[in-house]
């Protein structure tokens, strides 16, 4: 069944336009591209509105663990380090399906 790794994001106020902007024009795009993902979603919550979450789908846990690994990974996170160094803290989770109806 399919896995989707997740990046949760506390993101400041003062950085949340900036965040936004370069969410949608570069990290989503860029993490899609290099994690060959199915899909890439991301939005913000209606509960935290200062809480960031993307999700990157991937055909099965050994593709998403793959990606998670990858040096494309340890890429990215250093462009979001170097963007975002100290205003937006983050989790990451995967998350393996394992029922559907």
């Amino acid at each position: 069944m399919t896995a989707w790794f997740i990046v949760r994001a506390e993101v400041d106020p003062s950085a949340k336009a900036e965040f936004d902007k370069w969410y949608e024009d570069e990290h989503l795009p860029d993490a899609h591209k290099a994690f060959q993902a199915i899909s890439a979603k991301r939005g913000w919550s209606s509960i935290d509105t200062n809480v960031h979450l993307a999700f990157y789908e991937f055909a099965d846990l050994d593709a998403a663990n793959a990606a998670v690994n990858s040096d494309a990974m340890k890429e990215l996170i250093a462009e979001f380090d170097r963007c975002f160094p100290d205003n937006v803290t983050r989790t990451r989770e995967m998350v393996e399906f394992n029922q559907a109806l």
